[in-house]
């Protein structure tokens, strides 16, 4: 992608308010960067936390979201990280936000790297949780939350959630979309 499109409507420089230029930095790299205060614009993945709970009979917790992207699609409890927490922190904020239950993390399943329609690129953690309280119910940004056996999985939203699941021993048996991401 070239730079320019990769910044477009990147143009105020958010430290003094000054017009941005798409210069070179001092690593040779092309950025926005403000030709007052030299402030400099970096465009990072975002990150984002999903968890995978299995229950007794080894089901597995998704929630059906509510709206884009991937709006009407199973998906596992998750939610982008905000700045003042640690990545378990938002695992255990998703899940009660999401499905009602209260849980804590067992352990870190891994890292998955992907596209955002939002943000071009989020780096989605993975974390196995287990449930410790709370009851089971749809709520911030999802319509639905049930457990689910392997037989009955319906479409997954995202490939990242579809890796944790796959990292857990959980088969997916159904073919995914295209649109999927």
């Amino acid at each position: 992608m070239v730079d320019s499109e990769r910044f477009k409507g990147v143009n105020f420089c958010l430290n003094c308010g000054n017009s941005l230029e798409i210069k070179h930095d001092k690593e040779g790299k092309e950025r926005p960067q403000c030709t007052k205060c030299g402030w400099i614009y970096y465009k990072n993945a975002v990150p984002a936390v999903a968890v995978v709970v299995l229950n007794e009979k080894n089901e597995i917790l998704l929630v059906k979201r509510k709206f884009p992207p991937q709006q009407d699609f199973w998906a596992l409890p998750s939610g982008y990280m905000e700045i003042w927490q640690t990545p378990e922190e938002t695992a255990v904020c998703e899940l009660q936000e999401e499905t009602g239950l209260i849980g804590d993390v067992d352990r870190f399943i891994g890292y998955y790297m992907g596209f955002s329609p939002i943000y071009e690129k989020v780096l989605s953690l993975g974390f196995k949780m287990n449930i410790t309280g709370g009851c089971l119910q749809a709520g911030d940004d999802a319509e639905d939350a049930r457990f689910f056996g392997e037989r009955d999985l319906p479409v997954i939203a995202f490939w990242s959630h579809i890796d944790f699941m796959q990292k857990c021993g959980i088969k997916i048996q159904k073919e995914t979309p295209d649109e999927i991401q």
